[in-house]
């Protein structure tokens, strides 16, 4: 395998776990973004710079709430308690939070904690920054626990 296919296999994993997360706390979740198009599309987006490439994994909806999810899986670091975020994604982000607003997109990383991109903004603004400049690096501390942004997981029926 190759190391995009390492990567893409543990994403989705990780995207599985997320919507099975919140598939357990009455929320209906479907995929969407880069993953679900075909072969060529995927080809073609890899090719560019465009925001579709950073589009959120998951679509979620409970009630009347709808929010979207970028699953981040490999996350945090473990010597440094912080999650990396491209700037790239970062910028996707908000650029996907102010075109559809009022739908949220939340970052949920490897250990189920939850950050939006406006906090890890926030939070790296004055922050110690990647030496090359393409990541966030954001304290760990910062982010909220999976139950407190999504609610407790609901008791299985025997």
């Amino acid at each position: 395998m190759t190391q995009w296919q390492d990567r893409k296999t543990i994403g989705d994993l990780h995207e599985h776990r997320v919507a099975t997360a919140l598939r357990t706390r009455g929320w209906t979740v479907h995929p969407c973004g880069q993953g679900t198009y075909p072969h060529a599309i995927r080809n073609a987006l890899r090719h560019t710079r465009s925001a579709l490439r950073q589009f959120p994994d998951l679509i979620a909806a409970r009630g009347s709430d709808i929010i979207t999810i970028d699953a981040k899986d490999h996350l945090p670091s473990t010597t440094t308690n912080r999650y990396a975020i491209s700037t790239t994604t970062l910028n996707a982000g908000l650029q996907l939070t102010a075109l559809h607003a009022p739908t949220p997109l939340y970052y949920v990383f490897g250990d189920l904690k939850v950050l939006t991109p406006a906090e890890v903004l926030h939070y790296t603004h004055h922050a110690y920054r990647h030496p090359s400049g393409a990541y966030h690096l954001i304290n760990t501390h910062h982010a909220h626990s999976f139950d407190d942004v999504f609610g407790a997981a609901r008791a299985q029926a025997a």
